[in-house]
């Protein structure tokens, strides 16, 4: 397999370089429209969500690109190449949030495929084959609805028609009553209509900031992911016992759900650390973990309740601690007389990341003199969505000082500007190159 790359800096053309401006100036938009006083909030399938859309939409109509949103509200935006019979290249991540997050989880990938397009435009660069940029809605889905990748998938046709009835957490209105009010057509997504054909990609790339520590511990500016792990969860768990005086009932005749939700959450632990002992590599959230709000001081607590996430980029681990976590639960019933109800189970698949790309992406990253680091995913991204439709996907990783899903996230700029220009050398040579 040849992953060598020409270098587009030998060719006489020194200026295709990524344009520097526009992501600072397009993150501080996206700041000032999105800050709800803590940290950003650009709801998935709301309208902050679709602010940002029609912000990167006037950028991308000033550089001269062709724009089109799909019945599902993903925001293409194409420099036109030589010729459209060849796949393209697709660049993107999405514009939503979490509530009360940061400020470039998501947005990065979108504005560095625009600095990318943009300096291409700037040196007059024509490619053999059409560069999109895409915006993708609604990636942060389970933030806000039980459903992962809804925006991604519903633009591959791949997203079930049940996923449209899901309530959103918040108020209990349906994604698809959310698409309809942003303008979308949910009857085209639930008909499985498809706005990209996985035979007209040649390749797929998401820019994203790390959500770990990995890199900036590390002291690397760029990941090169090799994988997505898929996910195992519980949203809505509760544990029944029985609402008792704390003070005049024996400890054998208490039927206490918040020592039976701690039990679980310590014990389920301890089965994480062996598997871990064992050689497997995933990991487990207990991301709520509460009594319910009529517990009150001098009372047993008599419904407790939890939500679970379970990952792991190899489903046979993360079914083991599954199987540990039912085994748990029958005995914790049994011993303290409690009942658990874990609610409907979702998830997602895990996903490769394409071997090919990430060559490609270390040899641009060595000429670009970007030192890297190959790495595992540990969040979802919409990359995951393009891999298992079938098309080869890459997902880079930018180091962030502060974590994710939180006011605090980070990113240098430096470090962003030497994302872009691996992917900028990357481009530059698959868009002329008449191989797919």
């Amino acid at each position: 397999m040849d992953t060598q790359l020409n270098d587009p800096f030998s060719s006489g053309r020194p200026n295709l370089f990524p344009n520097r401006d526009i992501a600072p100036r397009l993150f501080a938009a996206l700041h000032a429209m999105s800050f709800d006083g803590i940290g950003i909030t650009r709801a998935a399938y709301g309208p902050k969500e679709s602010e940002a859309h029609a912000l990167v939409r006037a950028e991308a109509e000033r550089l001269g690109l062709a724009v089109e949103t799909d019945h599902a509200g993903n925001l293409s935006m194409t420099l036109k190449g030589a010729d459209p019979e060849l796949p393209r290249l697709m660049l993107g991540s999405h514009l939503d949030s979490v509530r009360s997050g940061g400020n470039y989880d998501g947005a990065a990938g979108v504005l560095a495929g625009l600095s990318v397009v943009a300096g291409l435009v700037q040196a007059g660069f024509r490619p053999a084959r059409d560069i999109t940029v895409i915006a993708v809605r609604a990636e942060e889905t389970g933030s806000w609805f039980p459903v992962s990748y809804a925006g991604s998938r519903a633009a591959l046709g791949r997203l079930p028609p049940e996923a449209l009835d899901v309530p959103r957490m918040d108020d209990g209105r349906t994604l698809a009553e959310h698409m309809r009010e942003e303008g979308f057509d949910p009857d085209a997504v639930r008909a499985g209509r498809a706005g990209i054909d996985p035979a007209t990609v040649a390749a797929f790339v998401e820019l994203h900031i790390e959500q770990g520590p990995v890199l900036d511990e590390q002291a690397v500016p760029l990941g090169i992911v090799t994988g997505i792990p898929g996910s195992r969860r519980y949203r809505a768990a509760r544990v029944f016992g029985e609402y008792n005086h704390s003070g005049a009932t024996p400890r054998r005749l208490r039927r206490d759900a918040g020592l039976a939700a701690a039990e679980l959450a310590y014990r389920l632990d301890a089965e994480w650390a062996r598997l871990e002992a064992e050689g497997h590599t995933l990991v487990c959230t207990f991301c709520v973990l509460a009594t319910a709000p009529e517990a009150g001081f001098t009372m047993i607590p008599g419904e407790a309740r939890f939500e679970l996430d379970m990952r792991s980029e190899n489903r046979a681990s993360v079914d083991l601690l599954h199987e540990a976590l039912m085994r748990l639960v029958a005995e914790i019933e049994a011993s303290r007389g409690v009942r658990f109800d874990l609610g409907a189970e979702s998830g997602s698949l895990s996903s490769r990341m394409d071997e090919r790309l990430q060559a490609e992406m270390a040899t641009a990253a060595e000429a670009a003199g970007v030192p890297h680091l190959a790495m595992l995913s540990g969040g979802g991204h919409d990359a995951a969505a393009f891999a298992q439709a079938g098309i080869p996907a890459s997902l880079l990783f930018v180091r962030n000082q502060f974590g994710s899903h939180n006011p605090r996230e980070a990113m240098r700029m430096e470090d962003f500007d030497a994302a872009c220009a691996v992917i900028s050398r990357w481009v530059v040579a698959r868009a002329g190159n008449d191989g797919a």
